[in-house]
């Protein structure tokens, strides 16, 4: 997305990210329509695709890839999660030390046994480890090696965990992008 981050009006991410599915749905505004493209008869006779705009940040997620309205509704609220790590952003002080870092709570204990952040997008702990990796390569402005030291890893497995997921590897691009270094490959 090329707008402007979403506003957590100085409230931290906590404040939606620790929410049930059924509290955010509740905050969102819900949107249903139907899709074109493929899909099949049923596809343009039904209202399947879902809209969601979580009003307090104004975060926006889509999801019409089934003809399930139930389904999408449930992928768009895994996307609507995902999205409030990828783009609000939590300050963190200009001091911050790695070993504040390594207290907060979505980042305690995620290193493996030899200091590495290893960990599959599939891991519930995954979406809260992005958003503390993020946070702190927006207080370092977007430099890898001094986010890893903070975050007390290497670069290069700073670098090994960006990749994991192609839009987190976007956002740290754009952060980088936005601080005027240059992308990383």
């Amino acid at each position: 997305m090329a707008h402007s981050p979403p506003s957590t009006n100085g409230l931290p991410r906590a404040t939606w990210a620790r929410l049930s599915e059924d509290q955010l749905l509740a905050q969102c505004e819900v949107d249903t329509y139907r899709a074109s493209g493929p899909g099949g008869q049923k596809r343009n006779k039904t209202s399947s695709a879902v809209r969601l705009r979580h009003t307090p940040t104004g975060l926006i997620v889509i999801a019409e890839e089934s003809r399930s309205q139930h389904e999408n509704k449930a992928k768009a609220l895994k996307r609507l999660f995902q999205a409030l790590f990828l783009e609000l952003r939590d300050t963190l002080p200009a001091d911050v030390t790695p070993e504040a870092i390594a207290q907060l709570p979505d980042f305690a204990s995620v290193l493996d046994g030899a200091g590495r952040l290893h960990m599959s997008v599939k891991n519930p702990r995954f979406w809260p480890v992005v958003g503390v990796v993020l946070d702190v390569l927006a207080t370092v402005e977007a430099k890898v090696s001094d986010a890893a030291a903070l975050l007390g890893i290497s670069t290069g497995n700073l670098i090994d965990f960006l990749q994991i997921e192609p839009k987190v590897w976007q956002e740290a691009n754009r952060l980088r992008t936005h601080f005027g270094h240059k992308p990383l490959r």
